[in-house]
C-alpha cells in the first residue's frame, strides 16, 4: 500500500471511527483500525462487533493495499502530526505500517487485514428509505435517554424503529417512563420495518448525524440483525457508513401505556416550569429526587392557574417554585422524579409544554405545547410529607 492523503482529512476520519473501537476486548482485531484503498479513496474502519463505522476520504492512491493498525496509536500520531500530507505505505507480507509527514515519521506494528472482522455491505436488492439528517437526530434526542441503562431485560436497552411507509416512530421506555416521537421520511417503504437498536448506538449515531450533509439512508441486512445508515458530509465528500447489530425481541406495546384521555390539562411556558424543576431538584436530592407538583385553578376560573413545584430535603431545607399555568379539570397533587423531569423538558423545543394528569397515582403525559409529535410518560412517585 502506497497512499498519501491530507493531515487535517486523516485526523477527521480517524477521529469519527475510533468511536468504534473496541476498548476492552479479548479480540485484538478490534483494537485495531483497518485501511483499504477502495476505488481512488482511502477507506477506514473500526468496530467492536456491536456497532462498525466506515468512512471514506480523497486520497493519491499510488499503490493498492489494506492493513490494519493499533487505532489509538495510529490517532494519536496522526493528530500530532503539522497540517500537510501524510504518506501511509506497507510493502509485501510485512505487517507494518510506515507513516510520513515532511521530516515526522513512525513505523506502527499491523495485523493482517484478514483477521479484521468482516464488516456487511449494502447490497442492491436491500429496499431503503431515507430521512432528513436534523430531524433523525432530533428524535433520536428526544428519546434514547428514556431506555434502561442495564440489560436484564434487552429489549429495554434499545430503541425501538417502526418504520411504515413514509412514518417513523421512535420508542424507548424502562419501566418508570416511556418516550416516543413520530417523524416522517422521505421515501416511503413498501414493506415496514420493526426493529429495536441498543440506546448506545443511537447515541453514536446521532453524533455522526451532525455532520451529514446529505439526506440519511436506512438499511436493514436481509437477515434482520443488522441496521446500516450511510450519509454524505459537504459536497458528498466525508462519506459515511455506520452500522449497528439490532436486539432480537419484542417491544411493549407503547400505544397501551399512553392514557387516551385526562381529567387534569395544564398549559405552560417550557422554560418556567424547567427553571422551577431545577431549582427543586437541587433540595430533592435527599429526598429520592422527588419533585412535588401542587396543579391548582383559581375559583374564578378567569385568571391563571398555578403549579407550585416543591421539594424537601430534612436534613437541609425546602424550595418552592410557583409557574403560572392554564389548568382544566380539578386539582391533583403529583410528585415525579426530578431526573425524569429534567431529561424531558430538556429536549422539548417548543415554548410550550402540556401536562396531562389523570390523578395522583396514575402516570403523567408531557408533551409539546403544539405538536403531538412527541410524547413523554412518567409513572408518579409517592408523595410523602413536605
Amino acid at each position: 500500500m502506497r497512499v498519501t492523503c491530507l493531515q487535517e482529512t486523516l485526523q477527521h476520519a480517524l477521529d469519527q471511527v475510533t468511536r468504534a473501537v473496541a476498548t476492552r476486548t479479548s479480540l485484538p482485531a478490534l483494537s485495531n483500525v483497518l485501511l483499504v484503498t477502495d476505488n481512488g479513496r482511502l477507506k477506514i474502519v473500526a468496530s467492536d462487533l456491536n456497532i462498525a463505522i466506515t468512512t471514506w476520504i480523497g486520497a493519491s492512491i499510488e499503490e493498492e493495499g489494506r492493513l490494519a493498525v493499533d487505532a489509538r496509536l495510529l490517532t494519536d500520531f496522526v493528530h500530532t502530526l503539522p497540517s500537510g500530507r501524510v504518506e501511509l505505505t506497507s510493502s509485501g507480507p510485512q505487517t507494518l505500517m510506515t507513516v510520513t509527514c515532511g521530516r515526522d515519521r513512525a513505523e506502527i506494528n499491523g495485523i493482517d487485514a484478514e483477521d479484521f472482522p468482516e464488516i456487511p455491505v449494502v447490497v442492491d436488492d436491500v429496499e431503503s428509505t431515507s430521512i432528513d439528517p436534523a430531524a433523525l437526530r432530533e428524535m433520536i434526542s428526544q428519546v434514547e435517554f428514556a431506555a434502561a441503562s442495564d440489560e436484564s431485560r434487552p429489549v429495554l436497552a434499545g430503541v425501538l424503529m417502526r418504520i411504515e411507509g413514509d412514518r417513523i416512530v421512535l420508542a424507548a421506555a424502562d419501566g418508570f417512563r416511556l418516550a416516543v416521537r413520530e417523524g416522517r421520511m422521505n421515501r416511503a417503504l413498501l414493506s415496514p420495518i420493526d426493529i429495536i437498536v441498543p440506546a448506545r448506538s443511537t447515541r453514536e449515531l446521532a453524533r455522526l448525524l451532525g455532520e451529514a450533509k446529505s439526506e440519511v439512508a436506512l438499511y436493514v441486512t436481509p437477515n434482520r440483525s443488522q441496521l446500516i445508515v450511510h450519509f454524505s458530509g459537504e459536497n458528498g465528500e466525508g462519506e459515511v457508513e455506520f452500522l449497528s447489530r439490532l436486539i432480537d425481541g419484542t417491544f411493549p406495546d407503547y400505544r397501551q401505556i399512553i392514557p387516551n384521555d385526562f381529567s387534569t390539562r395544564v398549559e405552560m411556558e417550557r422554560d418556567a416550569l424547567l427553571t422551577a424543576v431545577r431549582r427543586s431538584s437541587y433540595f430533592a436530592r435527599d429526598n429520592n429526587d422527588a419533585i412535588r407538583f401542587d396543579v391548582q385553578t383559581t375559583d374564578d376560573g378567569l385568571d391563571p392557574g398555578t403549579i407550585e413545584v416543591s421539594a424537601n430535603a430534612a436534613e437541609r431545607g425546602n424550595s418552592h417554585s410557583y409557574v403560572d399555568a392554564a389548568i382544566s379539570g380539578p386539582p391533583v397533587q403529583i410528585a415525579f422524579n426530578a431526573r425524569y423531569l429534567n431529561d424531558v423538558l430538556g429536549v422539548i423545543k417548543t415554548g410550550s409544554a402540556s401536562l396531562g394528569l389523570n390523578g395522583s397515582n396514575q402516570a403523567g403525559v408531557i408533551r409539546s405545547g403544539d405538536s403531538d409529535d412527541y410524547t413523554h410518560v412518567i409513572m408518579p412517585m409517592v408523595i410523602g410529607a413536605q
